[in-house]
């Protein structure tokens, strides 16, 4: 059983991704890009834990969480989304690959957003965006997580691929290797990866077709 915490706020930052913010134990410790097992201080959810990726920074004095739902599965994410202030989650262990090693391409797909927007919230407040790109693929436009965000950092160096829509100035279609070399250049060193498994290991295949070098990509191993 983790420590209970107290929800502080609870919102909609798209159709069905929460942003809930919640006290902080004083001895948690964590890197931008961890993530920590979760679960729900209600009889019959507390030993359901699920692994949520802080999207606060650690000096910060409360937890954020970035949360994309599944009502349909009727499971903890669903069961999140009827939960007010001052309810509480259980916050267990911390864990986690993903850490910032220099500039690079960032290629999120879905929910897998959550552990870059810790590691760009922490390069903008150390002034160190620099040249990094971020290219994040979703089915629509209504799923982007942060869109407004993510654009006012980067601009032209953040790249919004969508598979089940067609949009001026959004890529169409996957991730393949053309589209990653399209958007590569002499500063790009690392190639950091988050999503759905399925996803990574395309992606994975696709550096490795362009000569990326293992030790060059930084992904979760879970």
């Amino acid at each position: 059983m983790g420590q209970a915490v107290k929800i502080i706020s609870i919102e909609h930052v798209t159709h069905d991704v929460l942003r809930i913010t919640t006290e902080k134990p004083a001895n948690i410790l964590y890197k931008p890009g961890q993530a920590v097992d979760i679960s729900i201080n209600k009889p019959g959810w507390e030993s359901e834990l699920r692994p949520f990726t802080f999207t606060s920074l650690p000096d910060e004095g409360h937890l954020e969480f970035t949360i994309k739902t599944y009502p349909a599965h009727k499971g903890v994410t669903n069961q999140l989304l009827g939960l007010a202030p001052g309810d509480e989650l259980l916050v267990g262990d911390v864990f986690g690959e993903i850490g910032y090693k220099g500039e690079g391409m960032f290629i999120a797909g879905g929910a897998g957003i959550t552990p870059f927007i810790a590691i760009f919230r922490n390069l903008e407040k150390e002034n160190r965006i620099g040249n990094n790109k971020l290219l994040f693929a979703n089915k629509t436009k209504a799923d982007i997580i942060l869109e407004n965000k993510f654009r006012t950092l980067l601009g032209e160096r953040f790249i919004n691929i969508l598979s089940d829509e067609t949009l001026e100035k959004y890529e169409h279609g996957f991730i393949t290797a053309d589209l990653i070399k399209k958007y590569t250049n002499d500063t790009i060193r690392y190639y950091y990866l988050c999503g759905p498994d399925p996803m990574m290991e395309a992606v994975e295949k696709h550096l490795s077709t362009l000569g990326v070098k293992k030790e060059n990509i930084v992904r979760e191993g879970f």
